[in-house]
């Protein structure tokens, strides 16, 4: 039988809001050398961009899958983030990427993530990823989990007895 944890399970920090001050904060994201686009986000959406460095590529001689799916990602969550409150986290909980066409070293390249539907809890977005020439190499969509502070402030069993109250 599983023991019970002796803590709760980690949860992701709250990000900042302004999509400027969370793009000088960094993350995983700028450690592989692509940066949020301030001008180019707002309300619901984020625009991630960068240039394909020789670390980027992999045995084949182009773009890794997993550089696409780190930009689309931070693309995507980005426009999750800029709809929440001060009160609010989120983190990706799925997450499907097409790789439509290969980049190449020298290459820019700029995904835009956009919010679909974002609900009390789970938010749904979409993400495109283009090269310089301006041809999508690939496409995502994704969904986050949303926790407000009441969320954080309850364990996981709290909040199950809570649920099972207002069954019927």
């Amino acid at each position: 039988m599983p023991s019970e944890p002796t803590s709760p399970e980690p949860r992701p920090t709250r990000p900042v809001p302004d999509l400027i001050q969370a793009a000088q904060r960094g993350g995983f994201h700028h450690e592989v050398g692509f940066r949020v686009v301030p001008e180019q986000s707002g309300s619901g959406f984020c625009t991630v961009a960068g240039r394909v460095e020789r670390r980027h590529l992999n045995i084949n001689g182009v773009v890794h899958g997993g550089v696409y799916a780190t930009i689309l990602d931070t693309a995507m969550g980005g426009s999750v983030v800029s709809l929440l409150t001060d009160q609010e986290t989120t983190a990706t909980t799925s997450l499907y990427v097409e790789f439509l066409r290969a980049a190449r070293e020298g290459e820019h390249l700029s995904a835009r993530g956009e919010v679909l539907r974002r609900g009390r809890h789970i938010a749904f977005a979409q993400g495109e990823l283009v090269g310089s020439a301006g041809e999508r190499l690939s496409q995502a969509r994704g969904t986050w989990y949303i926790w407000s502070a009441e969320d954080r402030s309850r364990s996981p069993a709290d909040r199950a007895k809570s649920a099972a109250r207002r069954t019927p």
